[in-house]
């Protein structure tokens, strides 16, 4: 098959991956995903509105929340396209154009979500170790500086993506892994030399979704330490109760993301490639569904405020 070069990006085009097994069952298949989507963006919406429309949950820690929310429900409408095409429409064609557009949304979105999850460990980390601080560190103008800068920082960085695919060569058709595209996974279907985008893609990763989840784990060593330092039990259980949320939300974030970069590095080749997709579909599309439920869940403000709008003549 001709090798194609990009000075015509809509000479070629990508092939979306469904699920193995399951390609003529689109009737079944699109039940689950769209439920997901459904469920995503009502979960989101929900934690939005509550926290705007009540003036005392307008704190640094449900600020930060609804700025969750709000990557969540742009992770979600970032893979929604060609995963409706692919188990609602069965349509697996996308072109480049749209398939570059559509990673550099996703990849940036996620790293957006990750920076907020380094934002709010920072919040709870200042929270317990400095309480009388805390209304003074974390303003409301600072809260929205630090979300300005997590967008900045997203966006800047993974521009240059697209851009460097463009220089590459690939076939007339390319078959992916995956019913969305990814950088690693468009990547690896180039026919020429990709040594610049993979190094510029690892150093993406490292600077951000690396240095955000160390310095995660460090803002809980720091939490945790102060826990360890309060005399009554009942005051450290307290405190540590307001950190379960979070560390949900974290371990729901980067355990699929750990296990996918282990996976693809170490085993991939010993597994089958249903265990890889699975990981890579629960990165992707269980937290914006999940975050929501937790926080419901564990936060009573949110809760109390859901079974409100639920049951408004009982409450």
């Amino acid at each position: 098959m001709a090798i194609t070069k990009n000075s015509n990006v809509s000479s070629f085009f990508f092939i979306l991956m469904d699920l193995p097994g399951l390609e003529k069952a689109h009737c079944w298949t699109a039940i689950p995903v769209c439920s997901i989507y459904v469920l995503s963006v009502l979960g989101n919406i929900t934690i939005m509105h509550i926290v705007k429309s009540v003036p005392r949950l307008h704190t640094p820690m449900y600020l930060f929340l609804s700025m969750l929310s709000m990557a969540d429900l742009g992770l979600s409408a970032s893979t929604l396209p060609s995963m409706v095409a692919v188990f609602l429409l069965g349509r697996r064609r996308i072109g480049a154009t749209p398939c570059f557009m559509q990673l550099f949304c996703i990849h940036t979105f996620s790293v957006i979500e990750s920076a907020i999850l380094l934002a709010m460990a920072f919040d709870r980390c200042m929270a317990i170790r400095e309480p009388l601080r805390y209304a003074t560190i974390l303003t409301t103008k600072r809260i929205w500086a630090i979300g300005l800068a997590v967008v900045t920082r997203s966006v800047t960085l993974h521009l240059p993506l697209p851009l460097l695919l463009d220089r590459l060569t690939f076939q007339p058709v390319s078959a992916l892994s995956h019913s969305y595209c990814v950088h690693p996974d468009v990547l690896r279907l180039s026919c020429s030399s990709t040594l610049v985008n993979s190094g510029f893609g690892l150093f993406v990763m490292l600077s951000t979704l690396g240095m955000d989840a160390v310095l995660i784990l460090l803002s809980y060593v720091l939490i945790l330490k102060t826990v360890l330092g309060i005399a009554s039990n009942a005051e450290r259980l307290k405190a540590f109760n307001t950190c379960i949320s979070h560390i949900c939300a974290v371990l729901l974030f980067y355990t699929p993301l750990v296990s996918l970069s282990m996976i693809h590095r170490f085993g991939k080749k010993k597994l089958p490639v249903q265990v890889y997709m699975l990981l890579s579909y629960l990165h992707f599309l269980m937290p914006p569904v999940l975050n929501p439920i937790v926080y419901s869940v564990k936060t009573k403000e949110i809760r109390v405020y859901i079974l409100k709008m639920l049951h408004p003549r009982k409450l």
